[in-house]
């Protein structure tokens, strides 16, 4: 039984290894936010825009996520995702202008954020 289902995968194109080796070099940028309480629907919705001005001013950002499925704490309400190219991409973003620039919308309105980077 095992070998048939070996065999269907491997006429398909699928090996069993297949999950385990798209294993891409990027760096995502995975950050879950807590929005200040007298933050407005407006500015909330003004920094989340701001995040695709930013991701397409900043060179190496490759993909960004701003469409939440589930964000945890339930205190946290909104969470993106941006995606680099390379660790000299990542590293350069901190100190763009344009990432400058989108601080001084979020950061003012900002509670709390959480924030995981991981890569292969």
């Amino acid at each position: 039984m095992f070998s048939m289902a070996l065999a269907l995968f491997l006429a398909v194109g699928v090996t069993p290894m297949s999950a385990a080796t798209n294993a891409p070099a990027t760096i995502l940028h995975v950050v879950t936010v807590q929005w200040k309480a007298d933050s407005t629907p407006a500015q909330q919705q003004a920094a989340v825009d701001g995040l695709r001005k930013m991701a397409a001013e900043i060179p190496g950002i490759k993909t960004i996520w701003i469409k939440k499925v589930k964000v945890q704490p339930a205190e946290f309400s909104t969470v993106f995702a941006l995606e680099f190219e390379s660790n000299a991409a990542f590293e350069a973003y901190t100190n763009h202008p344009a990432h400058k620039a989108w601080e001084k919308i979020y950061l003012p309105i900002r509670e709390e954020s959480r924030t995981q980077d991981v890569t292969n």
